[in-house]
């Protein structure tokens, strides 16, 4: 199959001011694509020509290419990850477009998301997140039995959800706010539902929330654009989790002179 590329080149580093900076849309041609390819596979054609005609190869990123990594995503037609639902843009195939297709990259737009060159992003504002308290650091001891600490199947089920987040970042890059809050939820809603999470619960809610703001992502406005493009469709309910574990953190918090507000219920 034939297909037409116009694909955002650029070649330094995007600036907070300038996010588009020395950027620009490139057409390319492409008449031996098919259709059993992936996506990316179609890139690395295209990427072999170019370097055969001695022109810069399109740099993408890409790691495991099995939808788990989350390294792989750009805007394909204005859509994170492309037309496909539940879909990484690793395992999208050109099967998904008709011969003769014109198709449009570009990559995340987001001003916590600089771009690095070409459709690469630096994504280490969610790396920044994920540190201030993204984890479990309660010692537990030594490993115990699968059923040593009992959890309701819905409980569990509901955390298994929000854990499959990959923080490939397609939320942020549909939203039109640049919101990281389905991402932040998740790892919030993760915790919130395993007993081993909720020894920290109020400190994990107020540090992510806040290093999710000092990283400059906006807020959210319920467009529910996150969970339409989610590649793992994480709903969008870990939001309201997270307000909720919020509120409950602040509500409890230490104030700076006096006793404890509230307590856990």
């Amino acid at each position: 199959m034939k297909v037409v590329l116009h694909i955002w080149r650029q070649t330094k580093r995007s600036t907070e001011q300038d996010h588009k900076q020395d950027g620009r849309m490139v057409r390319y041609e492409l008449a031996d694509v098919s259709p059993d390819m992936s996506f990316l596979e179609m890139l690395d054609v295209l990427n072999e020509h170019l370097i055969g005609r001695g022109e810069e190869p399109v740099a993408f990123d890409h790691d495991c290419r099995e939808g788990i990594c989350g390294s792989c995503g750009v805007v394909i037609d204005g859509v994170p990850h492309g037309p496909e639902r539940g879909t990484t843009t690793c395992q999208l195939h050109m099967r998904s477009f008709q011969d003769g297709a014109e198709i449009w990259i570009e990559p995340w737009r987001a001003a916590a998301f600089p771009v690095v060159r070409d459709l690469v992003v630096d994504r280490s504002a969610f790396d920044r997140i994920v540190q201030a308290g993204a984890y479990i650091s309660v010692n537990t001891g030594a490993p115990q039995d699968a059923n040593a600490i009992p959890v309701p199947k819905a409980d569990a089920d509901r955390a298994f959800d929000a854990a499959t987040c990959i923080g490939c970042g397609a939320c942020v890059a549909a939203c039109k706010n640049a919101s990281a809050m389905l991402f932040v939820g998740a790892k919030v809603s993760h915790f919130a539902h395993l007993p081993q999470g909720r020894v920290e619960r109020e400190r994990r809610a107020r540090n992510l929330v806040a290093a999710m703001d000092a990283e400059g992502f906006g807020n959210c406005t319920n467009q529910y654009e996150c969970e339409a493009v989610c590649p793992k469709e994480i709903p969008v309910r870990v939001i309201a989790e997270m307000n909720r574990e919020y509120l409950r953190a602040k509500v409890i918090e230490q104030p700076a002179g006096g006793k404890q507000i509230g307590g856990h219920g």
